[in-house]
């Protein structure tokens, strides 16, 4: 599972999540911010982001989500430069 986990009003929640995914042997990635230092303890693997202001975490979230998916589908051998269903989604209105 990936979790996108800055410290923000539902960080707990997140948390708890997080908890409930390892107790059945989940692996956990977490996106969270550069100076958390407990979700190192819950998760398998984090990848920090830097801190910011509120409305722009979920930019500064979606860059290691979408180099996660590429390498993930060029791992996969996907050709990530021509998308499954690309033709579909663009011309249908």
């Amino acid at each position: 599972m990936i979790f996108i986990a800055p410290k923000d009003e539902i960080y707990e929640k997140v948390l708890s999540n997080i908890q409930e995914v390892r107790a059945r042997n989940g692996r956990v990635i977490a996106i969270a911010d550069e100076d958390d230092t407990y979700i190192d303890t819950v998760a398998n693997h984090v990848i920090r982001v830097p801190r910011t202001a509120p409305p722009l975490t979920p930019i500064l979230a979606s860059i290691p989500l979408q180099l996660l998916a590429y390498y993930i589908a060029v791992e996969r051998g996907c050709n990530v430069d021509m998308p499954r269903n690309l033709a579909k989604s663009v011309t249908v209105e």
